[in-house]
């Protein structure tokens, strides 16, 4: 290039870097192919130019047909003049393109162009790996000389950086559209989960509570679910807040028995750093709730200072964190869950009437699985093709006897003790036809004496399933030693719910 007079060596550099601060600002590669390729022309002086980026891991070179077109031309990388440009890294400047054994003329028979002569050279990166060709076609005025080969050189290393640029942007831009994409599918599949058909049943009953939860998607207002463990308080809690306004908001879920007096506070409020030694700033659960729905479950095991503390966030919209001073403003809709008689704990004083009345502007009563044997076969082969889905195990089902007697179980556990019973035969049947000899052992099997029916001692009803509970967990007990953890999982509750009932019955074990 020093062999040009200084002010056009001057004129051309200057260019050069025109060109290249052009190509630097453009960050999709179509666009950035066609900038290339207009302006490698109007410098050289030729018909066409074009960059051939090289595909390693199919051996091809591929390049825009013409500029502004998105038709793309594919070739073998060890065909032609730029495939043998970008395999060997040579610069190559052929005068009469047809006489030259490397050019490869069904380019031009696919393209209709006619080529005279043909200036390529190596495209690379700042590791100095090939990643492509530059080739300039058709001198208007003569061939190609080597100042043009030292100016399509030195363009081809600035393209370089700014393909490999675009490259990068346009990848980052993909995988943020896939991601964009598999998030909108996720909330797609939960809200389709805790749509209200979500909550399974076709009784009057089950089917009450469905219509209920469609009436009210549209309202804020404050709901209390009651029902025994395990009848899915729960999802009835998610299928209110992702059927509201609220759906795309958080949905965070504590349950209340679960945590010790001493940290419910500052799990409900959160706590500021400094408090006690080590102790660091953490976030409760109802500013992580700000904006959509906290769900406190077992609300009526809260304390009195918890209840009141609550009540105050509800009525004011604001709250404090444990050792802060600074009013946050929060923005929660609140679903409650008990499987307490919360009038009774009223009248005994453990629960507050004022916080009562605050939590339970619509009331939803989730009743237990033994009064709705009908839904048992809905729901037993539910969770059958869910968990054979999940597990990829062939099709699988029931026997007549097998279904019948779960329709006759007791359940303590509710739906979540149907659920894990379902789970255990899946697992543990040897065929794909679930038989009685697969039954859990508290489901009466065939040859076992059955004691004669009792006439029912008339009672209240909720007199007669406090009995109930309370022989069961004490005969699970005995059972199984005092082992807390092996009584829970035969009655379909968590340790922590068996512990609950076992404070409330005053069981010792």
């Amino acid at each position: 290039m020093n062999s040009l007079p200084q002010p056009e060596l001057n004129e051309r550099l200057a260019a050069i870097l025109a060109i290249s601060q052009r190509m630097n600002s453009q960050r999709d590669l179509g666009a950035l192919l066609d900038l290339i390729a207009r302006e490698a022309t109007s410098l050289l002086g030729c018909d066409r130019a074009s960059i051939f980026l090289l595909d390693r891991e199919r051996n091809e070179l591929w390049s825009k047909v013409a500029l502004g077109s998105e038709e793309i031309l594919r070739f073998d990388a060890s065909r032609g003049i730029a495939g043998h440009t970008a395999l060997s890294g040579d610069t190559i400047n052929v005068r009469d393109a047809y006489s030259d054994p490397r050019f490869y003329t069904a380019i031009d028979d696919q393209t209709g162009y006619r080529t005279r002569n043909v200036l390529a050279v190596a495209v690379r990166n700042q590791s100095g790996a090939i990643i492509g060709a530059f080739e300039a076609l058709n001198k208007r005025s003569g061939v190609f000389t080597g100042r043009d080969e030292e100016s399509l050189t030195a363009l081809a290393s600035h393209a370089a950086i700014a393909i490999e640029t675009a490259q990068l942007i346009g990848e980052l831009r993909r995988n943020q559209d896939e991601l964009t994409e598999q998030n909108a599918h996720l909330w797609r599949e939960v809200e389709s989960r805790y749509a209200t058909h979500g909550i399974m049943g076709t009784g009057q009953r089950i089917q009450q509570i469905v219509r209920l939860v469609g009436r009210i998607r549209d309202s804020l207002v404050s709901v209390l679910i009651t029902g025994e463990s395990g009848t899915g308080k729960e999802l009835v809690a998610k299928a209110l807040h992702y059927n509201s306004p609220r759906a795309r908001k958080p949905f965070v879920a504590l349950n209340c028995a679960a945590l010790p007096e001493t940290l419910l506070e500052s799990e409900l409020f959160g706590i500021e750093k400094g408090v006690a030694t080590g102790v660091n700033s953490r976030v409760g659960q109802f500013q992580k709730a700000d904006g959509g729905t906290l769900f406190l479950d077992e609300i009526g095991d809260l304390s009195l200072a918890a209840q009141a503390k609550i009540l105050r966030v509800l009525q004011e919209r604001v709250m404090e964190r444990v050792g802060g001073r600074t009013a946050i403003p929060v923005d929660v809709r609140l679903l409650a869950a008990t499987n307490k008689d919360l009038e009774a704990e009223i009248a005994k004083g453990s629960f507050r009437e004022d916080l009562y009345y605050r939590i339970k502007v619509i009331h939803l009563h989730m009743p237990p699985l033994r009064e709705i044997r009908e839904e048992i076969p809905l729901l037993a082969n539910h969770f059958l093709k869910e968990y054979c889905r999940e597990t990829a195990r062939g099709i699988m089902e029931f026997s007549p006897e097998v279904m019948r007697k779960l329709v006759n179980a007791p359940w303590p556990g509710n739906v979540r003790q149907l659920r894990n019973e379902v789970m255990r035969l899946t697992a543990c049947a040897r065929l794909n036809v679930i038989g009685e000899d697969d039954l859990w052992e508290g489901i009466p099997r065939p040859g076992r004496d059955q004691p004669a029916v009792q006439p029912v001692k008339l009672q209240s009803l909720k007199t007669a399933v406090v009995e109930m509970e309370q022989r069961m967990i004490a005969e699970a007990l005995r059972e199984t030693r005092n082992n807390q953890q092996q009584a829970a999982r035969l009655l379909g509750l968590s340790r922590q719910g068996l512990i609950n009932k076992m404070k409330r019955y005053s069981i010792t074990g």
